[in-house]
């Protein structure tokens, strides 16, 4: 079923001195979280994880650094579009006009950080929860589009932007045990907690050992039908040297229309708009060195991976996770790449099949 246009307002921006503001004195009392997991902050966290990524990298292929607190799985397949090398992709004939529209002198924004903005985190949180994390029944707005199984949701989940945040309320949820992945957008605790009488606007979940796409037409927690998770910036794969996928990003307004690897639409604007799902790459012309090694992998990804259209917002928004170990004045300064330095690319030849998120390039 196709839904309405589900998408959402542009998010709220966020002026560089509001960012530096947070920064210095924006944490809460005591060290925000950004998961649940068991693994140490600092730099535990990345040894760990680099070490992690060493052994599951092997015979040089790439590897998702590994999410703390989760040894037995990645985030996706190795061959997931996720991890597809754009590089020797086509530039599309409407790459110009989709650009512009988009809005060619607007910075680039990291819509994530460190602290906290007008009293809530910054970016997309989740939690890793165990096998048996007792399972909660949802109630959903976009009900036929949405995967009716129980959501192992934590007493306390991590809601995007804070228990009382008004906005998309994204919840993403790791079973470390079973790898799987659930998420689910505007979701709102029962009248006694998450246990019981929870509603979301939609969810789904994933295997994430499989390719397996959402039915066409379907959403997700997301707009344009895709995983979350994946899509997001981590702390400690930049601290580790590498972001290993593309990067999930916004733009103000889309077509009616979607194309692989989306499953929705969530516009209704004319042909001089992206379609739900366009891949995006930053030009090889940006020089990933003129940005602060804390940063430069995220440019370097963008270069390599790209990033893919997966919402409405605010004009090359990217998405990431909150965690207090960011640097909010190095993320501003990727806003030195603007819209102008992308360019949309033909992703059609990565597609195997209709209903595979596989990509032809990933490893």
């Amino acid at each position: 079923m196709d839904l309405q246009q589900r998408g959402r307002e542009p998010d709220r921006a966020r002026t560089d001195e509001t960012i530096r503001l947070a920064r210095a004195s924006g944490r809460r009392s005591g060290t925000h979280v950004a998961t649940r997991s068991p693994v140490a902050v600092g730099a535990a966290v990345v040894g760990i994880a680099a070490l992690f990524s060493l052994l599951a990298t092997g015979c040089g292929v790439a590897a998702f650094t590994p999410i703390p607190g989760v040894t037995g799985c990645n985030i996706t397949p190795a061959n997931a579009f996720w991890r597809a090398d754009v590089r020797s992709l086509a530039v599309k004939s409407q790459s110009a006009t989709y650009i512009a529209t988009a809005g060619a002198t607007k910075g680039l924004k990291a819509d994530f950080g460190a602290g906290l903005y007008q009293g809530q985190p910054i970016g997309i949180p989740y939690d890793v929860v165990p096998g048996n994390q007792p399972k909660v029944t949802v109630t959903f707005d976009y009900d036929e589009d949405s995967d009716h199984v129980g959501y192992p949701i934590p007493a306390n989940p991590h809601v995007e932007g804070g228990p009382t945040a008004t906005g998309d309320r994204h919840i993403l949820m790791v079973d470390k045990d079973n790898c799987r992945l659930y998420e689910l957008f505007d979701a709102h605790p029962g009248p006694s907690g998450w246990g019981s009488g929870v509603t979301a606007g939609s969810g789904a979940t994933w295997d994430m050992r499989a390719n397996t796409m959402r039915q066409s037409t379907y959403t997700s927690a997301d707009a344009a039908g895709l995983q979350i998770l994946p899509g997001l910036v981590r702390y400690e794969e930049v601290a580790s040297g590498k972001v290993q996928h593309a990067i999930r990003m916004t733009v103000p307004s889309t077509q009616g229309t979607f194309v692989w690897p989306a499953s929705h639409k969530a516009g209704s604007s004319g042909a001089s708009t992206m379609p739900m799902g366009t891949w995006l790459r930053l030009k090889a012309s940006v020089d990933e060195n003129a940005f602060d090694p804390a940063v430069r992998p995220i440019v370097v990804a963008l270069k390599t991976y790209g990033g893919v259209i997966a919402d409405n917002g605010s004009a090359w928004y990217m998405s990431g996770v909150p965690d207090d170990r960011w640097n909010n004045d190095l993320l501003q300064t990727l806003g030195r790449i603007k819209g102008s330095d992308f360019e949309v690319v033909e992703a059609s030849s990565e597609k195997v099949a209709d209903n595979s998120y596989q990509g032809r390039t990933a490893q």
